[in-house]
């Protein structure tokens, strides 16, 4: 990783259309709310914005529910629409990614409509259909994500068909070929429109096991990560033979061939399996395949040094040539202020989480809020929209929380984000957060943001370095977290402490520190760095 491509040590900010701004006033964002807003966007210092689902759908799962790969859903506005936002992002040198949902479309999209009519028309394989047990059951002990069996019966072609997500999200059949080519012919219409990268959503569901073999169970010691809570039956198996199979690797290859034809553009895939850092590495390898993998390390529950560098350190060590890419909070997951940092989180733990995340080699992907240091809204079960949270509520309540509208302006009606109802109801407490109020506070999470974005592109050791940690006392291993950046002759050390009190560390010899916007407090006393609660310090050695 040296800079030759545009994702490079890029900061790639992901945009939810619905809650980004609304400018039609129907109380959902919309394409138009994002040409809107990339004056904002672009002066964050991001390099990149990487758009949620907006095409045509009938909203079972908002948007991840496709029923036309080559239509935008009037609700989000028009294919005029997108073209302009493509422009308008160029123009202020914004590369676009857009999610590509892959595995699965919603029932209402035509080839379904087609396939399921009869088990000899020309679309009839092009989705994964099962003939029912003896007794009239579901093929396999398959489960789903949101609940239930993966399984739902179709009494029209009187068989089973898969869907790994909601029963209104049948999965694609990837061992047909006429399938795999038309779903390259569906990529390439949004590469001819322009768009710099694709992230691909649930990649490693592409493919299933062919002879449908059971699941193993899972003891329920083990039925937490990946982010599934315990009670949710789908942490009770390995998943083994309904995803991450062999022959994504193929697909993968020939998806990387398109791709390669319009140079420039980028794919990104959404990897979330058993053992995901090796499946990254495969889905990545010898840079024939994926640009980068998505992972889920660090989007869980357990926020500990130890479980960072470990982290990294896998993912650095697995590596096939690829850039890794990180996140730590995005669509699906609790927003990370209130996932590490509880109900009462300290707003300078936001400003030290930004400068841990893009202190990472590789890509970094920003969720929209983190730069506000938004958390998690508590959405009443009566309100929620998710059908994830509806089903498992109240222990899990689903993913509306990190999905509520932006708050723009605290004085106005819906925070500035619509002239109508918005279609999440905005937190009280998010107002405080607004733009309008931390755009006019110097010492504000949002200014933080933007500071620090702006200094790390002055130090190519952050963009594109190597990185070492280092090794500090047992009673500092988990609340301090301190490594190297190194890259040709240039040298960059990083500390940041992610506990709540202040914390003393040996310092390299000859250490001087950096002044970093938004990141003051840090202290050298002779050997020691003293750093302030959720302190960070950078620093440079003159020796």
């Amino acid at each position: 990783m040296d800079g030759s491509y545009w994702w490079d040590g890029a900061v790639i900010y992901q945009i939810y259309p619905r809650s980004l701004m609304d400018c039609n006033g129907d109380g959902v964002g919309d394409i138009a709310g994002i040409i809107d807003r990339l004056d904002y966007i672009r002066g964050l210092g991001v390099d990149a914005i990487w758009i949620s689902p907006f095409f045509k759908s009938p909203m079972k799962d908002f948007g991840y529910d496709i029923a036309d790969y080559r239509d935008v859903d009037p609700l989000f506005g028009t294919l005029d629409d997108f073209d302009a936002l493509i422009r308008e992002a160029h123009k202020r040198n914004l590369k676009v990614v857009i999610d590509q949902v892959l595995n699965h479309t919603s029932d209402q999209h035509q080839w379904f409509q087609h396939s399921r009519k009869d088990r000899d028309n020309d679309k009839a394989d092009w989705y994964v259909w099962a003939d029912a047990k003896a007794d009239g059951g579901a093929p396999n002990n398959w489960l789903a994500i949101f609940g239930g069996s993966a399984w739902q019966w179709d009494a029209s072609r009187q068989q089973y068909y898969l869907h790994n997500f909601l029963a209104n999200q049948p999965d694609l059949n990837y061992h047909c070929a006429g399938l795999r080519r038309q779903i390259l012919k569906e990529v390439e219409f949004w590469l001819r429109r322009g768009v710099d990268g694709f992230r691909l959503d649930a990649i490693n569901f592409c493919y299933h096991d062919k002879l449908l073999s059971d699941n193993p169970a899972k003891p329920v010691s083990e039925r937490r990560g990946r982010g599934f809570s315990p009670d949710n039956p789908y942490a009770a198996q390995y998943h083994i033979h309904d995803n991450d199979q062999p022959e994504t690797l193929s697909f993968l290859q020939d998806l990387r061939a398109l791709l390669d034809r319009y140079p420039g553009v980028m794919s990104m895939g959404e990897i979330n399996t058993e053992n995901s850092l090796k499946t990254i590495a495969d889905y990545t390898a010898s840079n024939k395949r994926l640009h980068m993998g998505y992972s889920f390390e660090l989007l869980v529950d357990e926020f500990s040094a130890g479980h960072i560098r470990q982290t990294v350190e896998q993912q650095m060590k697995h590596l096939n040539g690829s850039a890794p890419c990180w996140a730590i909070s995005n669509h699906d997951v609790v927003r990370v202020l209130s996932r590490w940092g509880g109900d009462n989180p300290d707003p300078r733990m936001a400003k030290m989480l930004t400068a841990l995340l893009c202190s990472l080699p590789g890509t970094i992907c920003s969720y929209q809020g983190e730069e506000l240091g938004l958390t998690q809204a508590d959405i009443p079960k009566n309100q929620l929209q998710d059908p994830f949270g509806i089903e498992f509520w109240p222990n899990f309540k689903g993913r509306d929380g990190c999905r509520t509208p932006m708050p723009w302006h605290a004085e106005k009606p819906a925070a500035g984000f619509s002239n109508g109802q918005p279609w999440l109801p905005i937190p009280e407490d998010h107002l405080a957060l607004a733009v309008n109020r931390q755009d006019a506070e110097p010492e504000s999470v949002l200014n933080a943001f933007k500071g620090l974005l702006k200094w790390r592109k002055q130090h190519d050791a952050l963009l594109y370095g190597d990185i070492h940690f280092t090794d500090l006392p047992g009673d500092l291993c988990d609340d301090v977290l301190a490594f190297s950046r190194h890259y040709k002759n240039h040298t960059l050390y990083a500390g940041f402490n992610l506990s709540a009190r202040a914390v003393s560390i040996a310092a390299p010899a000859g250490l001087s520190l950096c002044a970093v916007p938004g990141h003051a407090g840090a202290e050298i006393k002779g050997r020691q760095i003293t750093l302030p609660p959720y302190g960070v310090f950078f620093g440079k050695t003159t020796q």
